[in-house]
């Protein structure tokens, strides 16, 4: 048996991932499971308190506009996917659907009444106002609805709980 040292193995990146993806029914009740697995998620990248609360009413806000859009088209389900991006300076939230229609911000250039202001639009505008940046893709047949919200300070996984 040989005494000569041997190189040590490479070593394996963290082992929480830097981006998770869900398939869900599009049902109401996967908002709060939506919801939870998002601030698990943040918890392991290190990540809560403010910015916790922030991207959990964001993906709120999209996942429940997803699931109404569903509704509307006969849509089965709805794909999430929540990812550190940018060296850990921003988290990104996406939440796919398989309606072509696009959301639209209640209040900006639309004449809604006071019901459809209150059903559709309103939570675009909260989108709007916590995130970094937000937008829509589309996707095949359907879209993709984004938003980030900016991490201060260094990657967040590391040395901070």
């Amino acid at each position: 048996m040989s005494t000569r040292a041997r190189p040590a193995a490479a070593r394996v990146a963290s082992a929480t991932p830097a981006s998770v993806a869900y398939r869900l029914p599009s049902k109401p009740r996967s908002v709060g499971w939506v919801r939870r697995e998002l601030r698990r998620q943040l918890e392991q990248w290190g990540l809560a308190g403010e910015l916790g609360e922030s991207a959990a009413l964001l993906v709120s806000e999209l996942v429940t506009n997803a699931v109404r859009a569903q509704a509307a088209d006969g849509g089965t389900w709805v794909g999430v996917r929540f990812a550190l991006e940018g060296g850990g300076r921003r988290v990104r939230l996406e939440v796919r659907d398989g309606s072509g229609g696009r959301p639209v911000i209640s209040g900006k250039g639309t004449e809604a009444t006071e019901e459809e202001d209150a059903e559709c639009g309103r939570g675009l505008v909260l989108v709007d106002a916590l995130a970094s940046g937000w937008g829509v893709e589309p996707d095949g047949i359907g879209k993709v609805v984004w938003a980030e919200l900016a991490v201060s300070g260094a990657w967040p996984g590391i040395g901070r709980r």
